[in-house]
């Protein structure tokens, strides 16, 4: 028969044993949240610079038929450039910024009817779209991942590993409010 020290010593090994592998599982789940961000983040970056490949022929196309919209023209170069040289975090903040003037100038194209039915347009405008579409959607995927990584990190009884691990916050992609509001198309017309 085992003596009682010998099965106190068993259960306390077997409950450190647990509580290791606990620890371990949480914190590999913890590691493959953050690098799940991490994936996302790198994902719109990777949308992000195809839109700003195509951006330089969308203006292109739309110079010869606007004069008056070469505020945003300008505007979209310039964040374009801006990008091309900026950290991830910059290129998604920025990135939204680009999205609500590309937004714009299809407002203003509606005023040319030839440029609506050139074909180069037309197919430039497609593909932004598409990627803008693209764009979203994985916005919503980061956003996602980064409430689950965060939850992960402050509910209990993660929240213990997570602060051994020195996990921190991620922040969500939120838009500004100026970028929030609607788009006034006779501002667009009036410059």
């Amino acid at each position: 028969m085992l003596s009682t020290g010998i099965i106190l010593i068993i259960s306390a090994a077997v409950v450190a044993v647990l509580l290791i592998i606990w620890g371990i599982v949480t914190n590999n789940n913890l590691i493959a949240k953050r690098n799940r961000i991490k994936q996302c983040r790198s994902g719109i970056c990777v949308v992000l610079k195809q839109r700003n490949d195509l951006i330089p022929n969308l203006v292109a196309s739309v110079k010869a038929y606007m004069g008056h919209e070469n505020d945003i023209l300008t505007r979209i170069t310039d964040l374009r450039t801006r990008t091309t040289s900026a950290s991830e975090r910059e290129q998604i903040r920025e990135g939204g910024e680009i999205s609500t003037l590309l937004g714009r100038l299809n407002v203003a194209v509606e005023n040319y009817p030839e440029l609506k039915a050139n074909v180069q347009f037309l197919h430039l405008q497609g593909q932004i779209e598409e990627v803008e579409n693209e764009l979203q959607a994985i916005r919503r995927t980061y956003n996602a991942a980064v409430t689950d990584y965060n939850n992960a990190i402050e509910m209990f009884p993660s929240s213990i590993i997570a602060s051994w691990g020195h996990h921190t916050q991620e922040e969500l992609i939120e838009i500004p409010e100026s970028e929030k509001q609607p788009v006034s198309v006779a501002e667009l017309f009036c410059s």
